[in-house]
């Protein structure tokens, strides 16, 4: 290769490393913005049975379920954790059944009896699978602890699920993510929740 062919060469990539910056400097045409909406305008009113008492909240209709009870209602139990369905922190029993409220819309939930953490025990007395936790120490750091024990109540109140070896009882939870790894403790407690 020649010393004049290398400059060359050399002029030409530069000439096409610098053309963006060129195209980039170009003037655009400005686009009309749209004219600014009013949020309280997009608001629903929904209403939502948690814990046996009724809410009645405006709410944009995007909203999930697992943020109108921890921002809007402050019931906090209910954690927040991969906020994309796959931890299971987040368990909430929609009619008794498990739902995760991280993809639950909160217009969804309208008509349907909603149970958070903080509903489960009747009054001063625990749920069965409350106290189970607590003797068989199946939390550690606990955040995870809520949605554990309310998936483990709604899947012990299902007669319709054979869940009473530790195999079927891990598949069963297998959507609830412990990162201390307490699992061990978290069957043996759903075991002696489920003799009691």
């Amino acid at each position: 290769m020649s010393r004049r062919t290398f400059v060359m060469a050399t002029l030409a990539a530069a000439a096409l490393l610098a053309l963006p910056s060129v195209v980039a400097a170009a003037p655009e045409t400005a686009l009309p913005s749209p004219p600014p909406t009013d949020n309280r305008s997009a608001m629903l009113p929904v209403e939502l049975n948690i814990n046996g008492k009724s809410h009645r909240l405006q709410l944009d209709p995007r909203t999930a379920l697992l943020d109108a009870l921890r921002e809007n209602l402050h019931l906090t139990g209910t954690k927040k954790g991969c906020d994309h369905g796959q931890c299971g922190a987040c368990t909430v029993h929609l009619d008794g059944h498990s739902a995760l409220s991280c993809l639950t819309l909160a217009v969804m939930a309208q008509g349907k009896a909603i149970t958070t953490i903080e509903g489960l025990a009747k009054g001063d007395t625990l749920h069965p699978v409350q106290a189970a936790f607590i003797k068989h120490d199946a939390f550690q750091c606990g955040y995870c602890t809520p949605g554990q024990i309310m998936s483990a109540s709604a899947l012990l109140a299902d007669q319709h699920t054979r869940h009473g070896s530790a195999v079927e009882i891990r598949e069963a939870m297998s959507g609830n993510l412990c990162r201390c790894a307490a699992y061990p403790n978290i069957i043996a407690a759903i075991q002696e929740a489920q003799r009691a």
